[in-house]
């Protein structure tokens, strides 16, 4: 495993002392100091400070094309994608035009089945749009790279309007786009939006509001007595989070409406029974909730069954149904959990020989970059394994699956300082014929192979790796914010940090801290509990996924958290790395006692 090398943040002092100045608690001040924040009305998480639509390229002309749509009664079918963003954008767009006028019976919506329509507006998809008698297709969260799609719907005589994030397709050096009517899409050539980061349901929301405003303008009400838009932030938020797209101002202000929502008991019933079934309190709803409980509950049906199941959770209006759906989601994301494990044993076991050869080799000895195949990987997972290993290895790793047709399907999970996307496309480019499809972020993309091409692909994408990663990039690094003071070490400081919104690109806080070991045991085999010593005070912390002990005095890198027992409330340290402490005379101490002893 690549052990992480703990950093200190960088906090510039000016932005503390003003945030602390502007009446944020010292601590928070700190913290978002050392996260970007350089001014108090940063923080504010207002609604009214969300970049105006009207800044966003296209925005006002889909507001154009949808409006006359609603008004003349035409058939709108939202095209999806098989994702969480999808699931979500899709029930925004269908909850929003609703509340926006349309008809009854004039909304549809289609989703590609991951295994036999493969991502986005493909020709078959539009097919099946055809038999829902659509005249304008709306993507959400997929469509920008969707060439022949997009041209086959208009040769059949439909509208097109593409709402996507994603970056679009190239030619060599040059920007491909879709013969849409119109496209909205942060990532678009030409657009000077300033937030890049917005999620593809955030691109719908954003739509709506136009949307609204061109209705408005239009005379069909006034701002009194306008449709509320916010209803719809729960969902927003959630398909967000899920994404793991970066937290920046503006993505931070709509999870964090929508977390209030939530916490207030005003969501959809889709969302409630979530939160049930995940065996959450919605009272404390947190974008953990949403990254790591709700939104693998809706992946999971995209990856193992078909995503029609997790976009009626969301689109349900009666609390049974919605309680209905939301556990057959838990039950297919149980499923996931199961094939997940066993691919990842299956791909332990491949590394397993190459990792062996080089146990004494330095980390930056290894390959740079990992591309995995298995026969019986399930292409529905391949991403979280990918996500796992890269995790794992601090390498960018790549797993594929076979798919129906024959090709080779994966997906991709990279680190900092190796843009997948782009290196897909330098890929693309010295080893022509290997990739049929490709397309993603930074950190996130997905390719398709021929199945004859695995091997090339492996060694050119490791060559590009060792082109583009400088050495200190394959060894991960965990930045954290320095020693918790004990007066902050307390359940109202947990509160606080609770009711903030962390995620990508905004991390949330992690404190490290030189401790004594007083005690260690495990639980269930798998997880190290502690008992440790900081300063004066004893403290309780606890590993999960660690067997091995720890030295006696040990530098801890840790998250805080609530801990609820018989109505008491206590707070542990959860353990995120370790490095070996300095002692009084400089070196490093080494001793270790077994699980168990004092």
């Amino acid at each position: 495993m690549n052990t992480p090398r703990l950093q200190l943040r960088d906090v510039p002092p000016r932005a503390s002392f003003a945030l602390e100045q502007a009446g944020l608690h010292p601590l928070l001040a700190r913290l978002l100091a050392g996260r970007g924040v350089r001014a108090p009305e940063e923080v504010d998480d207002a609604a009214a400070r969300l970049l105006p639509p009207t800044q966003l390229a296209g925005c006002e002309q889909a507001a154009r094309l949808l409006a006359d749509a609603l008004a003349t009664g035409r058939r709108i079918v939202v095209v999806a994608d098989y994702d969480c963003d999808g699931a979500t954008a899709c029930a925004v767009a269908l909850r929003g035009l609703r509340l926006l006028g349309a008809r009854p019976g004039t909304l549809g919506y289609v989703v590609p089945d991951r295994t036999v329509h493969g991502y986005g507006l493909t020709p078959a998809i539009v097919e099946l749009a055809q038999a829902q008698r659509a005249e304008l297709l709306v993507t959400v969260d997929n469509g920008i790279a969707s060439l022949e799609g997009v041209a086959h719907a208009r040769a059949l005589g439909m509208q097109v309007l593409v709402t996507d994030h994603h970056l679009p397709a190239r030619r060599g050096d040059a920007v491909e786009l879709p013969a849409a009517d119109v496209i909205v899409n942060p990532n678009q050539p030409g657009d000077a939006f300033p937030s890049k980061a917005l999620a593809g349901v955030g691109v719908m929301f954003y739509v709506l509001l136009a949307l609204r405003a061109e209705q408005r303008a239009r005379g069909l009400y006034e701002a009194a007595t306008q449709p509320r838009l916010d209803v719809l932030l729960d969902l927003v938020a959630l398909g967000t989070v899920a994404d793991v797209v970066r937290l920046d101002a503006n993505n931070r202000r709509l999870v964090s409406q929508g977390l209030r929502r939530i916490r207030q008991g005003r969501m959809q019933p889709g969302l409630a029974a979530l939160f049930a079934v995940a065996g959450r309190d919605p009272v404390r709803a947190s974008g953990f909730d949403f990254g790591f409980a709700l939104g693998p509950r809706i992946n999971a049906a995209g990856r193992l069954a078909d995503m029609t199941v997790g976009i009626e959770c969301l689109l349900a209006d009666d609390a049974a149904r919605a309680a209905q759906l939301a556990a057959e989601l838990d039950a297919i994301n149980r499923q996931r959990r199961e094939v997940e494990a066993g691919m990842r044993e299956q791909a332990e076991a491949l590394l397993a020989p190459v990792l062996a050869a080089q146990q004494a080799a330095l980390p930056q000895e290894l390959p740079p970059a990992w591309a995995l195949f298995d026969e019986r990987f399930h292409e529905g997972v391949v991403g979280i394994v990918a996500g796992r290993l890269k995790d794992r290895l601090h390498r960018p790793t790549f797993v594929f699956a076979r798919g129906a047709d024959g090709l080779l399907k994966g997906s991709g999970r990279s680190i900092p300082g190796f843009h997948l996307r782009d290196a897909l496309d330098l890929v693309s480019k010295r080893a022509p014929g290997v990739l049929r499809r490709f397309g993603g972020h930074a950190m996130a993309a997905g390719a398709t192979l021929e199945a004859q091409g695995l091997e090339t692909f492996r060694e050119t994408l490791q060559a590009v790796a060792r082109e583009w990663l400088e050495p200190s990039a394959l060894q991960r690094t965990l930045v954290h914010d320095g020693p918790l003071p004990a007066t902050w070490f307390s359940a109202e400081t947990v509160h606080l940090l609770d009711a903030q919104v962390w995620g990508q690109g905004f991390e949330a806080p992690l404190f490290c801290d030189e401790v004594q070991v007083l005690q260690q045991t495990l639980l269930k085999e798998r997880h190290l509990k502690l008992r440790v010593r900081v300063g004066g005070e004893l403290r309780d912390a606890v590993w999960f996924q660690r067997t091995e002990p720890l030295p006696e005095t040990v530098q801890l890198a840790y998250r805080l958290a609530r801990d609820e027992w018989n109505g008491r409330e206590r707070v542990q340290m959860i353990v995120e790395a370790a490095e070996p402490a300095l002692s009084a005379s400089g070196s490093r101490t080494s001793r270790a006692g077994p699980p168990g002893a004092p």
